[in-house]
C-alpha cells in the first residue's frame, strides 16, 4: 500500500471486535472492496493489547460473543483473554478476511472530499506511509484502546519498571518484589489476586473502592460444552442471559428494591469477606451502587487479607526515587508501579485525526462531548460510521450485543445507498441535536448522573456521553434499523454502485 492512491469502498479502521464483525458483514454479502486498518502487529483489540495476569471477561463467553458466527466452545462461564483473543483470531480465518486486513497500518489523518464524495485517508506502519481512497470510513477503534495514567509527581523519574495493564509486559518479574498497583477497577481487581501471589510485598493504591458482587465462575463440564455448541441451545442461552443482564438497568433508575437488593449482595459479600471491621469500612463505597461499574471477584478481597498486602485507601500522590507517596501521607518502598488506571475514553484520540465536511475537526465537533445520532453517525462526516462509540455501551449488559445492533445499521445504511446510487449520505444536524437531547433526558434520572463521578461522564460537559441509558433491547428497538428521513444525500452516481446490495 506504497506508492500511488489504493481506491477502496470501506476502510475500517481497528481489528477488534467491532472491526472484524464489520469486515465478517461485508465479506458475507459479497464485498471485496474493503480493508482493516490496524495499527498493532496482531488482531483482537482489547483482548490483544490486555495480556496482565488474571484477564478475563466480566460477561458470560456465550453472551460475549456474536450471534451470527457458530456458537463458540467456552471452557468456562466467564473465559479468559487468550481465549477471547483466539475466538477473534478464529474468525478472521475462519470467515477469510486475512487479505483485507493491514497490520502495523495506522491512520493518521482521515480528510472527506466533498467533490470526489470519499474519505482520503493516510496511513504509517510497517510498509511505510500510504495513501487510501474510500467510498465509507468506519471507525472501530473502540473505548478501551487508549490507556490513561494520572499526572503522578515523580513518576516519570522512578527507577523501576511503570506498566500499564493495557501494556503488560510478559517477562516482568514480581516475585519477591515490591509492588504498587494504583486503582481498584476491573483490571485490578483482576491483576492484584496473582501480583499478591508472587510479590514480597503489594501495596493497593485505592482512591475510590468499587463495588463488588459474586463471581461464582466455574469450568463447563464437558456434557455442558457439548450442548452449547448446539446453535438452537447456544441462541437460548444467549437470549436468557440477555434477558438476565438487561433486568439489571432497573438498578441504574433507582427503582426499589432492585437497587436495594443489589447493594445488599454487594455490602454482604463484603461483610463475608473481609472480617476486619476496620478494612472493611475503607473498602466501603460512599457513592451510589452501580453509578461505577459493579465489579466481580471472589478473590480480590481475600487477596487483601494476606500478610503481604497493604490495602491504601487513596491515590497515589507523589513519587520520590522509590518511595511512592499516597494523599493519606504514608509513603511505601517499592520496586515496581503497575498502573491499573484505565482509558482514554470520553475523548477518543483518534477524534483529531478526522476532518469531514468543511474541514471541521471530529474533536472540535465533540469538544462539549461527543454525539451523534443513532449512536452510530456523525453531522458534518458523510459518510463515516462509528462503532462502539458515542452512548453506545452499556455498564450492565454485553458490548458485542450492542455492536451487532450498530453493525446491522450500517448494513442498512450501505444497502440503501446501493438501491438509491447516492454518492454520499449525511445525516441532518437537527437529527443530531434531537437525538442529543433524548439522550440527555434518558439520561437525567439515571444513577450514572445522580450517585458519582465516573468516566462514563464527559468530564467537560457532565454529559453521559459513553452509555446507552437504557436497556441492550432498547438500543436495538431504537437503533437497529436502518431509516432515511434524518439524512440528505449528495447527488446520485450515474454508474452503478460499488457498494453492493446485501443479500
Amino acid at each position: 500500500m506504497t506508492g500511488s492512491v489504493t481506491s477502496i469502498d470501506v476502510a475500517i479502521v481497528g481489528a477488534g471486535f467491532a472491526g472484524l464483525g464489520m469486515a465478517t458483514q461485508l465479506a458475507r454479502r459479497g464485498r471485496e472492496s474493503f480493508v482493516v486498518l490496524e495499527r498493532a502487529g496482531a488482531v483482537g483489540g482489547t483482548w490483544r493489547d490486555n495480556i496482565y495476569p488474571g484477564i478475563a471477561c466480566d460477561i458470560p463467553g456465550h453472551l460475549y460473543s456474536f450471534s451470527f458466527r457458530p456458537p463458540a466452545d467456552w471452557s468456562a462461564i466467564y473465559p479468559g483473554g487468550a481465549e477471547i483473543r483466539e475466538y477473534l483470531e478464529q474468525t478472521v480465518r475462519d470467515e477469510g478476511l486475512d487479505p483485507h486486513i493491514r497490520l502495523d497500518c495506522e491512520l493518521m489523518s482521515a480528510t472527506w472530499d466533498a467533490v470526489a464524495a470519499r474519505w482520503h485517508l493516510t496511513t504509517v506502519g510497517a510498509a511505510g506511509p500510504a495513501t487510501l481512497s474510500a467510498r465509507v470510513l468506519l471507525l472501530a477503534v473502540g473505548r478501551l484502546s487508549e490507556p490513561k495514567v494520572p499526572a503522578i509527581e515523580g513518576l516519570d523519574s522512578f527507577p523501576g519498571p511503570v506498566v500499564h495493564t493495557a501494556q503488560w509486559d510478559p517477562d516482568l518479574e514480581v516475585t519477591d518484589k515490591r509492588v504498587g498497583v494504583v486503582g481498584t477497577g476491573a483490571s485490578a481487581i483482576q491483576i492484584v489476586p496473582h501480583m499478591a501471589h508472587d510479590a514480597a510485598e503489594l501495596v493497593v493504591f485505592s482512591r475510590t473502592p468499587p463495588y463488588i458482587v459474586p463471581r461464582a465462575d466455574r469450568l463447563l463440564d464437558a456434557e455442558e460444552r457439548a450442548s452449547l455448541v448446539d446453535p438452537a441451545t447456544a441462541a437460548a442461552h444467549r437470549d436468557e442471559l440477555l434477558r438476565n443482564a438487561d433486568n439489571a438497568f432497573a438498578q441504574r433508575l433507582r427503582h426499589h428494591p432492585d437497587i436495594t437488593e443489589i447493594r445488599g449482595r454487594a455490602l454482604g459479600h463484603l461483610q463475608s469477606q473481609i472480617p476486619d471491621p476496620v478494612l472493611r469500612a475503607e473498602l466501603l463505597p460512599d457513592y451510589e451502587i452501580g453509578c461505577k461499574r459493579i465489579l466481580l471477584s471472589d478473590d480480590f478481597y481475600p487477596a487483601l487479607l494476606r500478610e503481604n498486602v497493604v490495602f491504601e485507601p487513596s491515590a497515589l500522590e507523589s513519587v520520590v526515587e522509590t518511595k511512592a507517596r499516597a494523599a493519606s501521607g504514608r509513603s511505601y518502598d517499592l520496586d515496581i508501579v503497575v498502573m491499573a488506571t484505565g482509558f482514554e475514553a470520553a475523548r477518543p484520540p483518534v477524534a483529531s485525526r478526522v476532518r469531514g465536511r468543511d474541514g471541521e475537526v471530529l474533536a472540535e465537533h465533540w469538544r462539549n462531548g461527543m454525539v451523534s445520532y443513532a449512536s452510530t453517525v456523525v453531522a458534518g462526516f458523510p459518510n463515516m460510521f462509528v462503532l462502539d462509540g458515542p452512548n453506545a455501551a452499556l455498564g450492565h449488559n454485553s458490548a458485542i450485543y450492542m455492536i451487532e445492533t450498530q453493525l446491522d445499521y450500517v448494513v442498512g445504511a450501505l444497502d440503501h445507498m446501493a438501491r438509491q446510487t447516492v454518492r454520499s449520505l449525511e445525516v441532518t444536524a437537527a437529527a443530531e441535536r434531537a437525538y442529543t437531547r433524548e439522550i440527555d433526558d434518558r439520561s437525567a434520572e439515571t444513577v450514572w448522573l445522580t450517585g458519582c463521578g465516573s468516566w462514563y461522564v464527559d468530564p467537560g460537559s457532565g454529559r453521559l456521553t459513553l452509555l446507552w441509558p437504557g436497556t441492550a433491547v432498547s438500543f436495538r428497538e431504537r437503533n437497529g434499523r436502518f431509516e432515511p428521513a434524518p439524512y440528505v444525500t449528495g447527488p446520485s452516481v450515474t454508474e452503478p454502485s460499488v457498494i453492493e446490495l446485501g443479500e
